[in-house]
């Protein structure tokens, strides 16, 4: 099911100079964002988990993914560069799990990595909220990465579609309105992160059975559909 040829070039796509630009962005502003409060407020639990909750999970991870998602498949299929692919002997659902392989991978280590440095920067990882906090960017990139994998094959302005969702509902609609927090990867996510941080360090609006479900549903739907999509896109290539 995973294929290194298929890996190798996704990893050269995605690592490609304007986009590891963006890749490193957004984790050095988490860690300088990280020690101006430090040295500001010192150790404090609560302004830790609003800079992690806030920033790293609710924009940081989002917009990592949307750049790891989308970029392991849609740039090939604009410009046609996928046709090559396709020709080759290669399982498409072989090439939809090898592409999700590296963006959950480029989008972990982007993310809940820097996540975990934050965190200890902040309070030392005071009730466990560094750990809980990088086990839910880790999550959550396995989310976001099949559903931004899925919005690269189904439409040509797949950055522009990733980024309403994860900055219009993730951050904003699933921030403010109570109904749509369930539907938030953001709120599957601090499920699991409430059950490893200390008591009321950490909450979620979603419970941890309800949310590992929806997780996992909704991962192995958007690789599914991702898988079809491929195959809709290879028959008409071959017309």
């Amino acid at each position: 099911m995973y294929n290194h040829t298929v890996a190798r070039l996704t990893y050269r796509g995605l690592l490609g100079r304007r986009r590891a630009a963006i890749l490193f962005a957004l984790p050095a502003l988490l860690i300088i964002i990280s020690v101006a409060v430090r040295v500001l407020t010192g150790v404090d639990d609560s302004t830790a988990a609003n800079v992690l909750g806030g920033f790293a999970l609710a924009t940081m991870v989002p917009l990592i993914g949307v750049v790891a998602g989308t970029g392991a498949i849609g740039p090939e299929i604009d410009d046609g560069s996928v046709v090559y692919l396709l020709s080759k002997p290669i399982k498409r659902p072989t090439i939809i799990f090898t592409k999700l392989i590296v963006a959950i991978g480029v989008t972990v280590a982007f993310s809940a990595i820097p996540t975990l440095v934050a965190g200890f920067i902040l309070n030392g990882n005071s009730q466990q909220i560094a750990v809980a906090y990088a086990v839910a960017a880790a999550v959550a990139s396995v989310a976001y990465s099949a559903i931004f994998l899925l919005l690269g094959t189904v439409t040509r302005h797949a950055v522009v579609a990733g980024l309403v969702y994860a900055l219009v509902w993730e951050s904003l609609f699933g921030s403010l309105i109570a109904g749509a927090r369930t539907l938030s990867v953001q709120q599957w996510s601090l499920a699991l992160a409430e059950r490893i941080g200390g008591e009321g360090a950490i909450t979620s609006e979603v419970g941890l059975p309800l949310a590992l479900i929806l997780l996992i549903g909704v991962t192995a739907a958007a690789t599914w559909y991702a898988g079809q999509k491929l195959r809709t896109l290879t028959l008409a290539g071959e017309e």
